[in-house]
């Protein structure tokens, strides 16, 4: 018990030293089994992801009918960003069961970096986009409201890929492989230090969850009241039943999935900030659950197709076929 006391003080004096010159969201230490059960975790969100998303968009590409939906193109754009994300999951992998050690030199650090944070923006827009476009088609289907063409989707996925790459840049100009206490890390080195590091987490929490958990929230509520106080104009009661429930799990696993994250982030900022004290709590946390909230998020971005297709009767029916058929 001693030793393991005194592992951890040094551990959290070398953390320290981090805090103070890096971003490390996960730091090194030492255990095999922590790192295997990421890298296990990673492994099995990679083959599902790749095979849920290319699902998505092979039934919107291939087999839809011609006339595309506003919402499936978002979900078209959704698979796509989420499809790019696990693709850098097994570089995270490979830095993982190195003990958190980058291999793969400067460039390759800030192309995955980049890639990962501007998938994660792009994924949260969609999934917001996503939300108020069911309600508004909904609302404007029961008031006999002519609705906008494809066309001004694809335009509002543009905005959304320019949004998500603004938000990276910061990503994209300071991420770089830093040498600390010997080990080649692939973060992120802010020449002002870390109160712009806390501002950068802050970024991140506001635009990547606060704001478009709110929006999300919001829009829901609004389409549940739509459906409940125009129930008796509706002539299929069974399809409101299937959008309240796929409204419930899409907001759900939303929030689960990110919440614990950006929480021990916000955890991180005070910290730098001094706003909270550095002890052997955070020390523990950021060490032991920080990575499994890590796991936990990637895994709702690279699902989110997946879940929100499988809870629509359309692209069941679809898989059931293609089933069928093999």
């Amino acid at each position: 018990m001693n030793q393991h006391n005194g592992s951890v003080a040094l551990n959290v004096s070398e953390l320290i030293l981090f805090l103070d010159l890096e971003d490390i969201d996960v730091s090194a230490d030492g255990s095999p089994v922590l790192r295997l059960l990421i890298c296990l975790v990673y492994s099995v969100v990679c083959a599902t992801g790749l095979v849920g998303n290319l699902l998505v968009l092979f039934f919107i590409k291939v087999r839809h009918e011609r006339k595309t939906s506003r919402v499936n193109v978002f979900v078209l754009n959704l698979a796509v960003t989420d499809l790019q994300f696990v693709l850098t999951l097994p570089f995270w992998a490979v830095d993982t069961a190195l003990d958190f050690s980058w291999p793969f030199g400067d460039a390759m650090c800030r192309i995955v970096l980049s890639v990962t944070v501007m998938n994660m923006y792009a994924s949260v827009f969609f999934l917001t986009a996503m939300s108020l476009t069911r309600y508004w088609s909904l609302a404007t289907a029961l008031n006999n409201t002519k609705k906008h063409g494809s066309c001004s989707a694809k335009w509002q996925c543009a905005f959304i890929w320019t949004l998500a790459s603004v938000a990276t840049a910061p990503t994209s100009i300071f991420s770089t492989v830093s040498t600390v206490t010997g080990e080649s890390l692939c973060l992120l080195r802010f020449p002002g230090g870390q109160y712009w590091l806390a501002l950068y987490h802050i970024q991140k929490i506001l635009v990547g969850f606060v704001l478009p958990m709110s929006i999300v929230s919001v829009s829901y509520v609004l389409l549940l009241r739509v459906i409940r106080d125009r129930s008796m104009k509706c002539a299929n009661p069974k399809r409101q039943s299937r959008v309240t429930r796929s409204v419930t799990v899409v907001v759900l696993a939303f929030f689960l999935c990110w919440m614990p994250n950006h929480a021990i982030t916000l955890w991180s900022v005070l910290v730098k900030l001094n706003a909270a004290h550095f002890d052997k709590a955070y020390y523990v946390v950021h060490t032991y659950v920080f990575p499994l909230t890590v796991c936990l998020a990637h895994t709702n971005s690279c699902l989110n197709p997946v879940i929100y297709c499988l809870t629509r009767k359309e692209f069941r029916d679809k898989l059931r076929g293609l089933v069928h058929r093999g």
